[in-house]
């Protein structure tokens, strides 16, 4: 289902904020000649040259109620600084927890989250900042993430050109699948079979929501050829497809079919009735490829698991949104809310 367009007066809807504000707002920023990739519509995480060392810098929060939010947290923010070519090394942490509902427990298993999951991709915790905080009916985490890379390996999207094929690692909506599975779980019992929905609800562990080992695999299979990858989150792979499109400064042109959807994220869509391509993606990466490359690079990647597709190509006229759906062009769809916001605020 695709969303109309924002009252531009009224008060903006839960998630994003929408990309022509944001892009407005990040027009008037000024970096310095140390920063290699600042601030900018679907750019994962900056990049800053600190002497010899180029650190990639990232900054993330889990705001849905998950009993493995620190999990989650080190994985959203280890994608981003993966897509950007470099490997996970520290991260900082802010913990708002409830007032009233915060035990020992509680934090005890938060922390256990954080240490295992960073012990997962290799980086070490650091440092943050705990407090508990009034008006809170969930635990917030922050995650502030630093990576490493070489000027060699740094993967910045201003280098993509027209004609670069666009890949898809996985399928679509693998978090959205999960988390609804959880969370929906009494409702979508009615319509969907227990085992579709019991594989569905480990769709965070399994395909995963990391991309981690997928982007450094791609980096290291195609030096120099990989001119851009994205981490498709809120406002699931529509939304990710037109940030990649804003990050290179180009346009892009996708074909509807050679998108994976898993057969448990559309039994739950359906059942649901929501768009998978409107549905919180993490899980699946998108990468801008030297043409020559992708084939190679499907070849020796795809798993049934894991799909490796190359589903299109960027253009040169930046404005294009192209879909090409049973042969016919059409326009990207475009979600003012993901459709997991737009799913919790009807119940």
């Amino acid at each position: 289902m695709t969303e109309g367009r924002r009252d531009p007066d009224g008060p903006l809807p839960v998630g994003k904020l929408p990309g022509d504000l944001l892009a407005g707002l990040l027009a008037g920023i000024e970096t310095g000649d140390d920063v290699l990739v600042g601030p900018g519509i679907g750019r994962d995480a900056a990049a800053v040259r600190v002497g010899d060392q180029i650190l990639v810098m990232k900054t993330d929060p889990i705001t849905f109620p998950t009993a493995d939010v620190g999990w989650y947290l080190v994985n959203i923010n280890a994608n981003d600084i993966a897509c950007m070519g470099a490997v996970p090394r520290w991260l900082l942490v802010t913990a708002l927890l409830p007032e009233g509902s915060t035990t020992p427990a509680l934090v005890e298993s938060i922390f256990a989250g954080l240490r295992n999951a960073c012990a997962d991709v290799g980086c070490s915790l650091i440092g943050g900042h705990t407090e508990i905080t009034e008006g809170l009916d969930r635990p917030l985490l922050i995650g502030q993430m630093i990576g490493v890379t070489t000027q060699d390996e740094l993967i910045d999207p201003s280098t993509a050109q027209p004609s670069d094929a666009v890949m898809l690692i996985g399928g679509i909506a693998i978090e959205g699948t999960a988390i609804l599975a959880s969370e929906a779980r009494g409702l979508l019992s009615e319509t969907v079979d227990p085992l579709i929905l019991q594989r569905a609800a480990s769709f965070d562990r399994a395909p995963g929501i990391s991309v981690l080992n997928h982007a450094i695999d791609l980096r290291d299979a195609a030096p120099g050829q990989i001119k851009a990858m994205h981490d498709p989150t809120e406002g699931g792979l529509a939304t990710g497809l037109d940030e990649i499109a804003q990050a290179t400064g180009l346009g892009i042109e996708i074909e509807a079919e050679l998108v994976h959807v898993y057969e448990e994220t559309q039994a739950i869509a359906s059942a649901l009735n929501l768009d998978p391509w409107g549905l919180i993606a993490s899980g699946a990466l998108l990468a801008v490829v030297s043409p020559d490359h992708a084939s190679a690079l499907c070849d020796r990647f795809d798993t049934d698991e894991h799909p490796v597709r190359q589903i299109g190509r960027l253009t040169g006229n930046p404005e294009d949104r192209i879909l090409i759906k049973n042969g016919e062009p059409r326009k990207i769809p475009e979600f003012a809310v993901d459709e997991i916001a737009r799913f919790f605020a009807s119940q």
